[in-house]
């Protein structure tokens, strides 16, 4: 995949502890400041309130294509049921959600598809997958995921990547101060959640997140 067009490279995931208020400025001022894709969290079970929150994402992410005609990918996480019904743009898997094939069977081919990698196995085993990207989790330790036994940390990003033939977002414990160590270490992409949704002024943090990882746009 060419770096001129990544959607991968600044991949926003929302805080499902925000208001869908301040879950809406937030994206807008991401985007606004370089996001290239966003995905739609919700852990709480409630069906009624991911899709209204996932409607709203999507309204805004219509509205900015609709004034500027770049157009950001919406994925739902875990939630195949959800993206359909808002006609997302694909889906974010973990290890106990949809089997990816049935998923797939769902969606379509003109859908994308992430899968959570927490294990060298995993990593192995989504080879023959058909999927798009892989999430691989936890690259360094982060309060949004605190289930996790172990890390993948810098070394594992660049084993992971040298056999992968997916693109790899890194997710967890990610900030200005490792951003180019993991990109230098093979990832296509970052996920960012508390670095953009609970920054003072997330357009101004996306920008800086974004002039770190600009090289990798030339």
């Amino acid at each position: 995949m060419s770096n001129i067009h990544n959607p991968y490279l600044l991949y926003l995931v929302t805080d499902d502890q925000q208001s869908i208020t301040a879950l809406e400025r937030v994206v807008r001022e991401a985007v606004a400041g370089g996001v290239t894709m966003v995905q739609v969290r919700e852990k709480h079970g409630d069906v009624r309130e991911f899709i209204q929150r996932a409607q709203a994402i999507k309204t805004i992410l219509q509205q900015i294509y609709t004034a500027t005609g770049h157009h950001i990918p919406l994925i739902i996480n875990d939630r195949v049921d959800v993206a359909l019904v808002v006609n997302a743009d694909g889906v974010h898997l973990g290890q106990t959600d949809m089997p990816v094939t049935l998923a797939r069977k769902l969606l379509g081919n003109d859908k994308l598809i992430g899968l959570s990698i927490e294990t060298e196995q995993q990593l192995l085993d989504a080879a023959s997958l058909p999927i798009d990207y892989i999430g691989l989790s936890a690259i360094f330790a982060t309060t949004t995921k605190n289930n996790l036994l172990t890390y993948w940390g810098i070394e594992g990003l660049q084993h992971a990547a040298a056999i992968s033939r997916f693109p790899i977002v890194a997710i967890g414990g990610i900030n200005h101060s490792n951003l180019t160590a993991i990109m230098e270490a093979g990832a296509d992409g970052v996920a960012i959640v508390s670095a953009i949704s609970h920054a003072e002024d997330p357009r101004q943090a996306t920008k800086e997140i974004a002039a770190l990882l600009s090289p990798n746009l030339q």
